[in-house]
């Protein structure tokens, strides 16, 4: 009698979940792929620089330290503009600032064309992240609208998993491009590369503005009661987090803020040469054809998402992330430092160290973002989230940058891997010293839900 008593009471909350899962599932359907897409077309015109170096600097007679500080100047634009741009989102909303941002990335990828000049290039390459910015740090305040805690690390792995997308797709398609466009209208591949790539921004930017939905309240294609179920949900987790930073001004000055910076930049300095110098590395391991020097790093970044993915899930169900960032960003380094090892005698064993690199450094970055969301929320979280990134991005310049300057002072790319090695495997160490293990409250929930969502 007691059992039957108990079940019967339990059928509603299960109802009731179950109803909040087809919820978010729709909301998932309805959100990631278009902020997937705006991000695969993000992430092909910030690095289609990497394959178009295999022509214009000969063409242009631009040394690699010129392509270095040009790649990495980007960030600067990205950083002096991030928490600007992410306290306008909070204030305007997601719809006006995404459709603003992604318009003007796209004309600066066109523009991107006609250098010339060390001079023009470093300023477009400026522009292009003042434009750019507070595009990926204002998606992740964005999707905290809209997923409790428990559910965001899925999320973040499937939006950033687009990166990966974008390498499957923007590698085959800029050798493709390069290969086949070279010459028509008198202008280089790598001219095509830029006009091609950059006009289906300038069209994304303009149907963001008709087709996305600041806040659940605003969503008319969810039905009251799912709007009532999410905003319920939301509110239970706030309450389950406890106290966090509201104060934008005290959240600049959080300790736990700046410990964030030094792990991401840690982990970005990673990505950041990996994406720059990737097809390089594949183009001194004997592949020179930029369609297969593309075909290869397309097949490392389809790895590096299913990685995004597996992780950021794993971390969900297990409500544990510090181990889930730092033990891949481990793994990523080792096999950074061992494809400078293998360059020069093993070039496919370089390959293979290549393409774990990619995994492991990919699989930690959104598992890295479930930590700020811990003790940031409303404006101190528009804040936070683009201060760490924006700061953390300097890494951005000072990775390619020093590639660039020591490939061509030492005729190899296997001393810039080494101390980049060195570099992402102190996010480990960081995140050890500094981030605390998940409460048994988050990990409660999280195996709560694990319980009732499909493997």
């Amino acid at each position: 009698m007691t059992i039957q008593a108990h079940h019967a009471t339990d059928v509603p909350a299960i109802a009731a979940t179950a109803r909040l899962d087809d919820t978010y599932r729709r909301i998932t359907w309805r959100l990631l792929p278009f902020l997937m897409v705006l991000w695969i077309l993000s992430w092909i015109d910030r690095v289609n620089i990497g394959f178009a170096k295999l022509q214009m600097l000969a063409e242009l007679r631009f040394s690699e330290t010129v392509y270095g500080i040009g790649a990495g100047i980007f960030f600067i634009g990205y950083f002096l503009c991030e928490v600007p741009s992410n306290l306008l989102l909070e204030h305007i909303g997601a719809r006006k600032t995404i459709a603003r941002i992604t318009l003007l990335w796209g004309i600066c990828c066109v523009a991107m064309m006609f250098v010339t000049t060390p001079a023009f290039f470093y300023v477009l390459r400026f522009l292009l992240g003042v434009f750019e910015a507070g595009f990926y740090p204002g998606v992740i305040l964005f999707l905290t609208y809209w997923y409790p805690s428990e559910r965001r690390a899925k999320v973040f792995g499937l939006f950033m998993s687009a990166s990966a997308l974008a390498g499957v797709i923007g590698g085959p398609l800029a050798g493709a491009i390069m290969s086949g466009m070279h010459g028509v209208n008198g202008w280089s591949g790598w001219q095509w590369v830029f006009l091609l790539e950059g006009i289906p921004s300038i069209l994304a930017g303009l149907v963001t503005l008709l087709y996305l939905t600041d806040r659940p309240a605003k969503a008319g294609w969810l039905t009251p009661e799912q709007k009532a179920l999410v905003e319920a949900d939301l509110a239970r987790d706030t309450a389950a987090l406890g106290h966090r930073e509201h104060r934008v001004l005290a959240s600049l000055k959080d300790a736990r803020v700046w410990q964030c910076i030094a792990i991401f930049f840690c982990i970005v300095t990673a990505n950041s040469a990996l994406t720059f110098f990737g097809p390089s590395v594949v183009r001194d391991a004997g592949f020179t054809d930029p369609l297969t020097v593309g075909w290869i790093m397309s097949a490392a970044y389809l790895c590096g998402g299913a990685g995004m993915i597996l992780n950021g899930r794993h971390s969900d169900r297990t409500g544990e992330a510090r181990l889930h960032c730092g033990v891949p960003a481990f793994v990523g380094a080792l096999a950074i430092a061992l494809t400078g090892v293998f360059i020069v005698g093993a070039p496919i064993l370089a390959l293979i160290m290549l393409g774990v690199a990619i995994v492991g450094t990919m699989s930690a970055i959104p598992v890295f973002w479930q930590i700020p969301g811990r003790f940031l929320a409303g404006s101190a979280a528009a804040a936070g989230i683009a201060l760490i990134n924006s700061v953390a991005n300097l890494a951005g310049f000072g990775a390619p940058a020093a590639m660039g300057y020591l490939r061509e002072h030492t005729g190899s790319v296997a001393t810039g891997l080494w101390l980049v090695a060195a570099v992402e495997a102190a996010a480990l160490v960081l995140i050890l010293a500094f981030v605390p293990p998940a409460t048994p409250e988050m990990g409660r929930r999280a195996r709560a839900r694990a319980a009732h969502e499909p493997a």
